[in-house]
């Protein structure tokens, strides 16, 4: 499988304040991840794979097909934008992975997401 530079990823992370419970080690994220197809043929995003590391070094893999449930066909010059989200033991940590994808002929080819932080933001009196 090869990598394509035909499909773009841009991801943006949020914490979620209400959601988490520091006391208990639970801090969770929300994070929103849009994908351009700047190729010219469709392409369809079969499967997911995702490397979470929490603060202390512990990793997590999630691999599944599609994303929220859905196997987006992104024409040309198209986008599809999701948002979901993890949970972790630590305030700080990371996420990375790939996505599966076919062009219109079936070719498989495989995209990288960049890893990207998960981190409580600091406040400052």
């Amino acid at each position: 499988m090869i990598n394509s530079p035909r499909v773009s990823v841009q991801v943006q992370s949020l914490y979620i304040e209400s959601q988490s419970q520091p006391d208990h080690e639970r801090y969770v994220f929300a994070y929103t991840v849009t994908i351009r197809n700047l190729g010219r043929s469709a392409v369809q995003l079969l499967s997911r794979y995702w490397l979470i590391t929490n603060g202390n070094g512990r990793e997590t893999e999630v691999q599944g097909e599609g994303v929220v449930g859905e196997q987006p066909h992104i024409e040309p010059g198209g986008e599809f934008q999701y948002t979901s989200g993890a949970v972790i033991e630590t305030p700080l940590g990371t996420m990375q992975g790939h996505y599966d994808m076919v062009d219109a002929q079936g070719n498989p080819f495989r995209v990288a997401i960049p890893v990207f932080r998960l981190a409580v933001p600091i406040v400052i009196h």
